[in-house]
């Protein structure tokens, strides 16, 4: 609960929307003794599965989560994080905390702050680097944390699967770590995705495969687990690669390697992904 602007005790946190990220993250808090709610309407069955096995309880609404939380936590697709955080401040006034721990550029960051202010919430920034957390692997996902509050959000992750680490630096930090970080490990996946299709429309696939043998001998593993992560992920990671292209472009640098990489992705996605 919060108290003066303070969480103290059992808190109870608000989860928009527990995909296969978002419920593990919910399964970290729900463990540690919190209490997790989520909103069942329009979610498919699929989700209110990884719901129920994090532990995970139903809220009637959007409106009615945002009443009984202390925090928001906004884990979804990145170009679902304007409208999540738009659907809070439409349901009323809320004065806990928001986190957003979505892949989005620092400027969608900002937006995304913009809004929830209005509901009257303090604004958390977030991003989540690595695999969801897993209670058997331990420290293997980070949730990176910036802003005012970003202390008390990491306190509830506290030894969970989910190492929270606060940076410094501007409100929206975390996401910049982000975007710098899935810019090089899934921008270079895109890459090397490109490259071994440009070979094969060339008829000299079999070629650069030999080649690979002879000086790149890891470039087959990589491409394989490349392929198989774009086919399952790559509806989702289209959009964080415009995010990175956004990144880059509001800061001067060259933004058309990841839209081009958003398009392979796209390209890559396995239909009904």
């Amino acid at each position: 609960m919060a108290d003066g602007g303070v969480l103290v005790g059992e808190t109870v946190i608000g989860l928009l929307h527990p995909g296969e990220m978002g419920a593990a993250a919910g399964g970290c808090l729900a463990r540690r003794g919190h209490r997790v709610l989520w909103v069942p309407a329009g979610r498919s069955a699929a989700t209110a599965g990884r719901a129920v096995a994090a532990g995970l309880e139903a809220a009637d609404s959007v409106a009615g989560l945002a009443a009984a939380a202390d925090v928001i936590v906004s884990v979804c697709p990145p170009h679902a994080a304007l409208p999540t955080a738009r659907a809070v401040a439409a349901a009323g006034r809320f004065p806990g905390i928001y986190l957003d721990a979505n892949a989005i550029a620092p400027g969608t960051a900002r937006e995304v702050r913009a809004v929830t202010a209005v509901a009257g919430a303090s604004y958390v920034d977030g991003g989540i680097i690595g695999s969801p957390p897993d209670p058997a692997a331990p420290g293997r996902s980070r949730l990176y944390l910036s802003g005012e509050r970003a202390g008390e959000v990491g306190a509830l992750f506290a030894g969970t699967a989910l190492d929270a680490r606060v940076i410094g630096g501007p409100p929206e930090a975390a996401s910049a770590v982000k975007m710098a970080y899935a810019g090089w490990t899934k921008g270079s996946a895109a890459l090397l995705l490109a490259v071994r299709a440009l070979a094969r429309a060339e008829g000299v696939e079999e070629a650069l495969l030999a080649e690979w043998a002879l000086s790149q001998p890891g470039l087959p593993g990589q491409h394989a687990a490349a392929s198989r992560s774009a086919a399952a992920k790559g509806w989702r990671w289209t959009g964080e690669m415009e995010e990175i292209a956004a990144s880059m472009a509001a800061d001067g640098l060259p933004g058309g390697f990841h839209q081009a990489a958003a398009e392979i992705f796209g390209r890559s996605a396995r239909p009904g992904n």
